[in-house]
């Protein structure tokens, strides 16, 4: 019964999802997308002394050199000015990130060939990442107004109880026309460890956007919110599960199938990049700032196109074999219309 139920609410989600295509292009509104997208790694290739950053230098054994780098921003460039295009014929309004070093390689990704002309900005603070990886925003300022940028330590601990230091979750509170927007970018700790072994830093994540998230409501009850990021995690682990039960809404929890989702491992995909909204983007009446739909965007150039691993990311590196492709994660992305 449950598993029937599972399929209904799909068929009537994925209906929805393409009604609402057909709805963009009859309806008088605004349309805008948010988008997220972990870009694999996109280090300069100067070594950082204060961070584990040796394996992307151009003498290293990935021999990450700038005729690499730029091609790398080049393709990255490209895949952001194409996610949710089709439906609304412009890119994200705004889009979050992970794995970008420093403010250098945003300044140079919003400079490259297919960016340059949208007028992106870039929200960014450095966080105490080991590697020296980030998170961070990017938004178009002819839509867009930041109001205010902050960084929030996401503390936790290895297995020995020493800190073991990760990303901070970056919040940015923009307005879009005439709503204000809170976005919170995360890129949690990851799995490497074992998945059960290190749950709990997730957990602990989690735990800090809820801790975000109650201080925004106590001085807006109101506010609109946005959650995203690589979580490391499914829909359907506890630290998402977490969030859910916080009064948000996962609009991705059904985009997760055996054939598909935002990330493999060892043949198994797994949605970790994912997009969780307030219950108010979900309001019907008077409501003029709506979610329409999500999605995960894995067109045909954006996957392996032959052998065991065909229709997975079509990634920058293999282990330490350069592949030069594009990211190891799919974006995902969101639309809302504003009346």
């Amino acid at each position: 019964m449950a598993k029937i139920r599972k399929l209904c609410y799909g068929i009537l989600y994925f209906t929805r999802q393409y009604i609402s295509v057909f709805m963009l292009k009859k309806e008088n509104h605004n349309y805008y997308s948010f988008a997220f997208y972990n870009l694999e790694n996109l280090f300069d290739t100067r070594n950082d002394p204060k961070t584990l950053d040796d394996d992307f230098t151009e003498h290293s054994e990935r021999n990450w050199n700038d005729k690499r780098f730029r091609r790398k921003l080049k393709k990255m460039g490209s895949v952001i000015s194409q996610i949710g295009f089709d439906e609304i014929n412009h890119p994200p309004v705004l889009i979050g990130l992970a794995e970008v070093e420093n403010r250098f390689v945003l300044e140079e990704l919003v400079d490259s060939k297919y960016l340059r002309h949208k007028h992106y900005g870039i929200a960014h603070i450095d966080s105490p990442d080991e590697r020296g990886i980030d998170t961070a925003l990017l938004y178009r300022k002819d839509h867009i107004d930041i109001r205010n940028i902050t960084a929030h330590t996401v503390h936790v601990v290895n297995e020995e109880g020493i800190r073991d230091y990760t990303r901070d979750i970056l919040e940015v509170e923009a307005m879009l026309e005439d709503s204000i927007v809170h976005i919170l970018v995360n890129h949690w700790p990851s799995r490497r460890k074992g998945v059960e072994e290190t749950a709990f830093r997730r957990m602990a994540a989690s735990q800090k956007a809820v801790e975000v998230v109650d201080q925004i409501k106590a001085v807006n009850p109101h506010a609109r919110i946005v959650i995203m990021g690589d979580f490391n995690d499914d829909p359907e682990s506890a630290s998402i599960k977490n969030l859910v039960s916080s009064q948000f809404y996962n609009p991705m929890e059904l985009l997760l199938t055996k054939d598909e989702g935002s990330v493999t491992y060892r043949g198994d995909w797994y949605l970790f990049d994912q997009i969780l909204l307030s219950h108010n983007f979900m309001q019907q009446h008077g409501n003029n700032f709506r979610f329409q739909k999500a999605d995960i965007y894995n067109p045909k150039n954006l996957q392996e196109f032959k052998g065991r691993r065909k229709g997975n990311p079509f990634r920058t590196f293999l282990g330490r074999r350069y592949a030069g492709g594009f990211s190891d994660h799919f974006p995902v992305y969101a639309i809302f219309s504003i009346r």
